[in-house]
């Protein structure tokens, strides 16, 4: 009776731990007119280790990625945590209208997923997912991602060579090769220094004068800016 029960038991836990893992293929979609996303991050996580979280203050890691793509120091905390990790799956930017595709084998425990990829051009805006719990039904699912504000700089909406890095004002790149010059900068200071929605470009059309470098009939956006979907097998 007792072994009887002992391997009943072992046999549950197996089950259990077997339904904890999944087998994904995602897909990443942009969805703008204009914007390009530098290298995406996705990460199949516990319920602890997030990317980013609304209304709170970004990481130094976040601000790396959303100020100039970098995504390096995100990886590390992802990888330390024993998170499941997929970068750059488009090899670079991924262009407006196109998608990205990839598999992801998710380890027991890491039920959530988050993805982060930085829009251009704009100052410290990204592209997120926080924290979605993956199905545990075989399907396909489907989400729509909304653009985020790391809080860190302003949205002056001019272009500066060299400003991807952290605390360097600017927007480090337009990759479309739209954006003008000789902006006077739309605002100077950031009120809401939380990760919040981003309130998006306004742009303007004068090239080499105005408020900003965008141009208003290709930069504007406005939510979702992505689609994810997710088949679990």
């Amino acid at each position: 009776m007792k072994a009887s029960t002992l391997t009943m038991a072992t046999l549950l836990a197996v089950a259990s731990q077997s339904t904890l893992a999944a087998e994904l293929e995602v897909e990443f979609t942009n969805l703008t007119k204009g914007l390009y996303f530098t290298p995406v991050l996705i990460t199949a996580h516990d319920s602890e280790d997030k990317l980013f979280e609304v209304a709170t203050e970004a990481s130094t890691a976040l601000q790396a990625m959303a100020e100039g793509g970098d995504i390096s120091a995100l990886v590390t905390q992802a990888t330390a945590s024993n998170s499941d990790v997929v970068e750059n799956p488009a090899a670079g930017l991924l262009a407006p209208a196109t998608s990205a595709s990839a598999e992801l084998m998710t380890t027991d425990g890491n039920e959530y997923l988050s993805l982060t990829a930085m829009l251009l051009p704009t100052n410290d805006g990204f592209v997120g997912l926080d924290s979605w719990k993956i199905p545990t039904e075989a399907g396909t699912y489907t989400v729509y991602l909304n653009g985020y504000d790391a809080g860190t700089e302003a949205n002056n909406e001019l272009v500066v060579e060299g400003s991807g890095a952290p605390g360097v004002l600017g927007i480090p790149a337009a990759p479309g090769g739209d954006a003008g010059t000789g902006g006077s900068g739309v605002i100077i200071a950031d009120t809401n220094t939380m990760v919040h929605i981003h309130p998006g470009s306004l742009g303007d059309d004068e090239l080499e004068a105005g408020n900003s470098d965008l141009d208003n009939t290709v930069h504007r956006w406005l939510n979702p800016v992505a689609k994810l979907t997710v088949t679990v097998k």
